[in-house]
């Protein structure tokens, strides 16, 4: 794992969930320009059965992120069969309420017809911080636009939902915030 930026250090600390930490692990990881591909990618897209199908990081690689950090985790990786479509993952696990989406859920965003998948990390009132693959060519954090949101979803925990599993509130620059001022309401 290429380390983090030093306003997402705290999530090298989280004991949880599985999922997330599971994300993290493939934080720097980077499409290769040009013609080639990066070996790794095309090794997650094998691990997770689409080897056959998925044969270049040029090829949108998001939903292919998430199935990987899944299937490593232990969850269900191949949402109406197909992970590699991001609008698939909106049948993934539990639904979240709007407004309620929280550390670790898979948050799925419009984005044309094809549409984007990632990890919530955080949020300001406008936007959410989410980790997730093919984001500028790597596995990243960066913001979103809540309006983009198609909906969140849960993993359908096997015994309790982990004790972290939180609403994270961060100021526009990425940096975690406590002041209640600038909590979202």
């Amino acid at each position: 794992m290429t380390k983090l930026p030093p306003e997402f250090l705290w999530l090298a600390d989280e004991d949880g969930p599985r999922i997330l930490k599971e994300m993290l692990k493939l934080y720097g990881t980077i499409e290769t320009p040009g013609p080639g591909n990066n070996p790794l990618i095309l090794q997650w897209a094998a691990a997770v059965g689409l080897g056959h199908v998925y044969k270049a990081d040029e090829v949108p690689w998001c939903g292919l992120t998430i199935s990987y950090a899944c299937a490593q985790a232990g969850y269900d990786y191949s949402p109406r069969g197909n992970a590699l479509w991001a609008r698939n993952w909106l049948a993934w696990g539990n639904a979240v309420p709007a407004g309620k989406e929280m550390l670790g859920d898979i948050l799925v965003f419009q984005r044309g017809s094809m549409g984007h998948v990632a990890m919530y990390v955080g949020e300001t009132a406008t936007q959410f911080w989410i980790l997730g693959g093919n984001q500028n060519d790597s596995v990243n954090i960066k913001a979103k636009s809540k309006a983009d949101l198609l909906s969140g979803r849960r993993c359908a925990w096997r015994v309790n939902q982990p004790d972290n599993i939180r609403k994270v509130f961060m100021l526009a620059n990425g940096q975690r915030t406590s002041n209640e001022a600038v909590k979202l309401s």
